[in-house]
């Protein structure tokens, strides 16, 4: 076996009522001067309140700065880190989904004395230390950044660059299922499809897949698969959303050290561009990344169609073996109501060459795909998924 590391977060609360341990977190991080990052849905929909409620009965008074967009340009993260600066805050809070998180984790990073510009942290261990301390909240079932010490923004027009950093590491991870009790249906399936993407190129992944990673990944899997329809149909099953939960979670400890690949890769470009809901880009193409990696992943394929327990058919190859699993992920995201083609979410046969020349620029993710992919592969998989 070969040497590995695996990191994640020091501190990690995890359970219905969770809630309630972050006035104590903030003091053991000897801080007392929140920012609360988050964006205005989670503010609209209510979840903001528990949050200052329980601040506030601590006599602790939060900043809240709620302007975080879907895939966050880096001008909406500048702004969060001069209001932080100004506001004198010590620690930083994420609340929501992972444009939240992944926003708080920038801002706790670079909203110090003597930080380095964003534009230079753009990368692997390009970020040279840590900032204030992290708390991060997830509502939504998906991304598990609140494990992972990556951020993903959007740079220009159309691009996402990532900053993968042990110093993005949060100080401290609450999951409070109750938090996602609220979530839509079609956002339930969409970030539960993700966190699935998470695991399946964790276990996959060409450089740094390790044992750790396959065994979170798996559990993750098998979480995620039994109670994602639950989840979508049956929004209040508190069972279900906490398994959902601690699912993605999992997920995201596995591809913070084994990172993913081709599917990521591919489904970028659609928020980049189309700012399609990162979950749903990776659910549009994952199963056409799949069926491109059958030939050199399939052994491991076969591997989480055994640890799911999925049918057998009548022939014994990996490859049959590797092409149930495929087959059993789509008609899982076809009972949840996941959009199946580019084509049903507005985006034009023509599109497909921009789309792909623009997946060939994400080489941190390509480089961990099990099957090396090439511009004109990619322009085949997204005219297969269109």
């Amino acid at each position: 076996m070969k040497n590995f590391i695996f990191q994640t977060v020091p501190v990690l609360h995890f359970g219905e009522g969770c809630l309630g341990q972050l006035p104590g977190q903030i003091a053991a991080l000897c801080a007392s001067r929140p920012m609360i990052v988050t964006d205005k849905g989670i503010v609209n929909a209510g979840l903001i309140a528990p949050v200052e409620q329980t601040l506030r009965a601590a006599g602790l008074d939060s900043v809240i700065f709620d302007s975080v967009i879907a895939d966050p340009p880096e001008t909406i993260v500048l702004q969060a880190i001069e209001a932080a600066k100004a506001a004198g805050v010590d620690i930083v809070i994420g609340l929501g989904g992972g444009s939240s998180l992944d926003t708080a984790k920038v801002v706790a990073a670079l909203a110090v004395d003597d930080a380095q510009p964003l534009t230079e942290i753009y990368g692997v261990g390009l970020l040279e230390r840590k900032g204030l301390p992290t708390i991060l909240i997830p509502t939504t079932s998906g991304t598990g950044s609140e494990v992972t010490a990556i951020s993903i923004l959007t740079t220009g027009e159309t691009t996402k660059a990532g900053i993968v950093s042990p110093h993005l590491f949060a100080d401290v991870a609450l999951l409070d299922p109750a938090l996602t009790l609220g979530l839509p249906a079609d956002v339930t399936a969409a970030t539960g499809i993700d966190a699935m993407v998470h695991a399946i190129e964790a276990f996959t992944g060409r450089n740094a897949k390790n044992p750790v990673s396959d065994m979170l990944a798996i559990e993750a899997l098998k979480l995620l698969t039994a109670n994602i329809e639950t989840a979508c149909f049956d929004g209040r099953n508190m069972l279900a959303r906490e398994a959902m939960l601690r699912g993605s979670m999992l997920a995201g400890q596995a591809f913070a050290n084994s990172p993913v690949g081709a599917i990521h890769a591919l489904a970028y470009p659609l928020g980049g561009i189309y700012h399609i809901p990162h979950g749903l880009s990776n659910a549009l193409v994952m199963p056409y990344v799949m069926q491109f990696n059958l030939e050199a992943a399939a052994p491991l394929y076969a591997q989480l169609a055994d640890a799911l327990h999925i049918p057998r058919g009548s022939e014994n190859s990996s490859e049959a073996r590797a092409q149930e699993f495929i087959d059993y992920l789509e008609a899982l995201a076809v009972k949840v109501k996941a959009p199946r083609k580019l084509r049903d979410i507005g985006i034009a046969r023509e599109a497909t060459t921009e789309l792909a020349e623009a997946a060939m620029l994400q080489t941190r993710l390509l480089v961990n795909n099990p099957k090396e992919l090439t511009l004109a592969d990619a322009q085949r998989i997204y005219d297969a998924a269109w």
